[in-house]
């Protein structure tokens, strides 16, 4: 994994002195599957149990799939037009094209989440919504088009949601929907990058070979002339 590591900092590092490439990042290639980030997730990412995206609860080791599962925060339906095959269906993308695979599979966009409250989210897109949770156990907000998740979990999502965008040019909005950076600029600024967060990011680095740099240096998204939305 060292000598996969190397070569892209180098290569990268050629480019940008040929004027070839902006400081970007490089896909992740070392979990190729979305079966082995699973497991990756569970016994390595998260063995001594996890606190969940959407609702804050403690998800124990190795967790009955009933109760929790893995969320991708960047929906798997969005990430068809990035890796190249809009238009076919996940499964048609995930036989044929090796870059979406790739992408499904990497761990800095996969949370632990309530199994209910994951498929509740599916992919609707990610906003502030009227009113209050009905949920007392859970501060996650819900609608026909939209998700908002609880303050504490929002910066999280931002961070891997502009990580994606940055890895692999995957846009900040759903299919032909409006962009949603605004709101995950406040987001990122609202909700900062924790040690929780920082240990992650660690333990991916080991795994996959790639980083969040927005974990690394909060300050990559400007804080100043963000108007902060209301943890409502």
């Amino acid at each position: 994994m060292f000598l996969a590591i190397l070569k892209r900092v180098l290569i990268t590092a050629l480019l940008l002195i040929l004027g070839l490439a902006t400081p970007a990042l490089a896909d992740q290639t070392e979990i190729s599957t979305y079966r082995r980030a699973r497991d990756l997730f569970w016994e390595v990412l998260y063995p001594s149990g996890a606190i969940s995206l959407y609702c804050g609860q403690a998800v124990p080791a190795n967790p009955d799939s009933d109760d929790f599962n893995i969320e991708h925060i960047y929906p798997r339906s969005w990430m068809k037009e990035a890796a190249g095959c809009l238009g076919e269906s996940v499964r048609d993308c995930r036989q044929s094209n090796q870059r979406f695979r790739f992408m499904e599979s990497d761990l800095h966009n996969l949370y632990p989440a309530e199994t209910p409250k994951n498929s509740e989210r599916s992919s609707k897109v990610f906003s502030i919504l009227p009113g209050n949770s009905e949920d007392p156990d859970c501060d996650f907000e819900s609608t026909n088009d939209a998700v908002e998740p609880l303050p504490a979990s929002r910066g999280n999502i931002a961070r891997a949601i502009f990580y994606m965008n940055q890895e692999y040019g995957a846009d900040i909005a759903p299919p032909n929907g409006p962009s949603i950076e605004p709101l995950l600029q406040a987001w990122h600024c609202s909700d900062p990058v924790d040690s929780e967060e920082r240990r992650r990011n660690d333990v991916i680095e080991q795994l996959q070979g790639t980083r969040n740099p927005f974990i690394d240096d909060p300050t990559l998204i400007e804080c100043g002339a963000v108007s902060v939305f209301p943890n409502d």
